[in-house]
């Protein structure tokens, strides 16, 4: 099983997680809540690189293996 298959199987939509900002880009960042395993976390003041947060499941699209994430 792929570590998306993993993610998607163990958490759902609501959920609240710990992550580390791997990449920031111009609409928010990407936010690393597993190993190998990134969502998009849509704000307009996006944390710096590398800085921990908790962040909450707003939406999983389980075809195109994206998820997207609000700050908890």
């Amino acid at each position: 099983m792929s570590d998306w298959q993993e993610f998607v199987a163990a958490h759902a939509e609501g959920g609240v997680l710990d992550g580390v900002v791997a990449r920031v880009v111009p609409f928010g960042a990407f936010v690393e809540v597993a190993p190998g395993v990134h969502g998009l976390l849509v704000t307009d003041a996006a944390p710096a690189e590398g800085s921990r947060l908790s962040v909450r499941i707003e939406s999983i699209d389980v075809e195109r293996r994206r998820f997207s994430l609000v700050q908890a």
